[in-house]
């Protein structure tokens, strides 16, 4: 895997800041903006862009490659990717470990595989068209889960070791995620980054949580807490992260909580 540059500590594009993010451009090193808002774009999104790829580092974050999908990837998607992708010359673009459509019908949301040999063999055939395509570096992200398949032949961080090291993409790591499957499916979170090769970590997510009845959900909703910080520690201390963004989808708080959060994430990139 090639040598990425450190972008530094960032957030989510989202209009909802999109002021504040100009009024306090020098406390944000980057962002991370959803690739398919840009894609078939009027004017007015395509006139956005170009203002935050002026004043902003941009990388672009897809939802719907659907690497896991046994059928392959879609051309048309692909190519607007690609598009984009040119356009903004970023350091890196990342997507999910996952699947989004099967059967050329969309699922809705991003869904797990089961972790086989037959399922890796399709994302190792997916990423190497994509990367015939697209030349940028590619870091894959981890899903939240609540299912577990009967018929996995191994455990999520091998999967996704196995996967990252047949592809030679990065990982975009998202904490709150490893966290709440921890959680939620009981195993412990730092025998999972045992298993992981962290010289393959790019990239961070992170975001607080919220309980809802017995499991732990990622609505993108809510301050990061002290058990996500932890996390975001032992991942620094074991990996050179080359930058981290905070995802908030909603619940806004005052865009000062947001700096405050950035600020904790910067201090702990560089201890």
């Amino acid at each position: 895997m090639k040598q990425l540059p450190k972008l530094g500590i960032g957030i989510g594009f989202r209009e909802a800041f999109r002021a504040d993010l100009f009024l306090h451009q020098s406390e944000i090193d980057f962002l991370e903006i959803t690739a398919d808002h840009y894609f078939d774009a009027n004017r007015k999104k395509l006139d956005e862009l170009e203002l935050l790829k002026q004043h902003f580092p941009l990388i672009p974050h897809g939802l719907n490659l659907s690497l896991g999908s046994a059928e392959g990837v879609d051309a048309h998607y692909l190519d607007k990717f690609a598009a984009l992708v040119e356009r903004l010359n970023p350091a890196w673009f990342s997507e999910h470990i996952c699947f989004t459509k099967s059967g050329g019908k969309q699922i809705g949301h991003l869904a797990p595989v089961p972790y086989t040999d037959e399922a890796m063999k399709v994302f190792i055939k997916n990423i190497s068209h994509v990367k015939k395509k697209i030349n940028t570096p590619l870091i894959l992200e981890n899903i939240t889960s609540n299912v577990r398949f009967p018929s996995s032949e191994m455990s999520e961080s091998q999967f996704i070791t196995k996967v990252l090291e047949e592809t030679d993409c990065g990982l975009l790591l998202d904490i709150t995620n490893l966290y709440i499957n921890s959680v939620n499916q009981g195993f412990d979170w730092r025998e999972f980054l045992d298993d992981l090769p962290t010289e393959r970590i790019v990239q961070l997510h992170f975001v607080g949580l919220h309980k809802h009845g017995n499991l732990l959900i990622d609505a993108h909703a809510h301050r990061t807490g002290d058990e996500i910080w932890e996390v975001f520690r032992e991942v620094c201390q074991r990996a050179n992260v080359k930058g981290a963004i905070l995802e908030r989808d909603e619940n806004f708080p005052p865009f000062t909580e947001i700096l405050e959060e950035i600020e904790t994430a910067r201090n702990l990139l560089k201890n």
